[in-house]
């Protein structure tokens, strides 16, 4: 109930665009698609693969939870990229205040 609960909440959140489509295209082939349908349609031997067919109803919660980690790494490198980029105008903007001082200095003498 938890889960839904925050499901709900969640959604509430999306933007239209998320609503819409709310995971990446798939980037299988379409021979890789149809293998991979058959390996879910086939009944698992192995315990631990019996024991995930328990949770197949979250496959969607943890398609866009890793969305959401996706993009959250992708904003961390922009906000990197960005303050490296501040902080090279900032030095730029120094060299500029520097060097209009000191042509001030020598235009009075």
């Amino acid at each position: 109930q938890r889960i839904l609960r925050l499901a709900e909440m969640c959604r509430r959140l999306e933007t239209e665009e998320e609503k819409v489509l709310p995971f990446y295209p798939s980037s299988l082939a379409e021979g890789e698609l149809q293998d991979a349908r058959r390996a879910l349609e086939e009944t698992p031997v192995e315990p631990l693969a019996r024991a995930m067919q328990d949770y197949v109803g979250l496959e969607r919660f943890w398609q866009r939870f890793n969305k959401a980690k996706l993009e959250e790494k992708v904003l961390e490198q922009v906000r990197t990229a960005l303050a490296n980029r501040n902080q090279h105008l900032r030095e730029l903007l120094q060299q500029y205040l520097a060097g209009v001082s000191i042509s001030r200095k020598v235009l009075k003498d």
